[in-house]
């Protein structure tokens, strides 16, 4: 964990971070929906004008579990379970809205849906699907799980199939946010190459900045955590 969110500075340096990430993709990750863009699974669902959208969610989370109680080993199912539930994190007293965070009830729906999740990777799909790949980068990201490594495994299944400067701009931060470094500037320094070339630039900057409040905050952490050890061991 890079950042702890109960310290004043901590939470600026995040927001400084997701700011970057906003002005980068346009609200990208940050915003709640992401990845649901795509046709088919939910979003047949979601074509029900009968129903309320929680109640649409409650049904496929439903339809999708019943599906790998039947068979386990189907992947597709479990894409979609992860999907459910990860939506079901938003809703209702799973997710504050004034403060834009998860609840307690909600971050457990997330660790339902990163279960889900791993469940479907364990099987090795060809294809991992990218749009559920998206939400799982938000249900990883700093201000729900905090599992950056994990955020940072599944933008590069986005990368595989959607080669975007965005993705990898997003990429090259969770990958940071998780320590890895090289990986981080690789896929900045392919963002910057598939970037407009007038804004090439510019991303550069707002990339360096990112890393660099980043890079700031991971060695203020540990020079707190020195002092907390030594005024513990006194």
């Amino acid at each position: 964990m890079l950042f702890d969110l109960q310290s004043r500075g901590r939470k600026t340096a995040v927001k400084i971070v997701y700011l970057g990430l906003a002005i980068l993709i346009g609200g990208g990750l940050v915003l709640f929906g992401v990845g649901t863009s795509g046709g088919g699974g939910l979003l047949d669902v979601f074509s029900d004008q009968s129903q309320d959208t929680s109640s649409q969610i409650s049904n496929a989370e439903k339809r999708a579990q019943r599906a790998v109680r039947l068979n386990p080993r189907d992947a597709p199912a479990w894409a979609e379970l992860a999907r459910a539930r990860y939506l079901r994190a938003g809703q209702g007293d799973n997710f504050n809205e004034t403060e834009q965070t998860f609840t307690e009830q909600g971050q457990e729906q997330l660790r339902s849906a990163a279960a889900a999740w791993n469940r479907y990777l364990a099987l090795q799909p060809d294809r991992p699907d990218p749009n559920v790949a998206r939400l799982m980068a938000n249900a990883f990201s700093e201000t729900a799980l905090n599992q950056p490594a994990e955020a940072a495994r599944a933008l590069e299944i986005v990368t595989e199939q959607d080669p975007s400067s965005a993705a990898f701009s997003n990429l090259a931060t969770y990958a940071w946010l998780a320590g890895q470094q090289r990986k981080g500037d690789l896929a900045a320094a392919e963002a910057v190459e598939l970037a407009p070339e007038n804004q090439r630039r510019s991303l550069r900057r707002q990339l360096d900045r990112i890393n660099e409040e980043i890079q700031r905050q991971a060695i203020q952490d540990a020079i707190d955590s020195g002092a907390l050890r030594t005024s513990t061991t006194r």
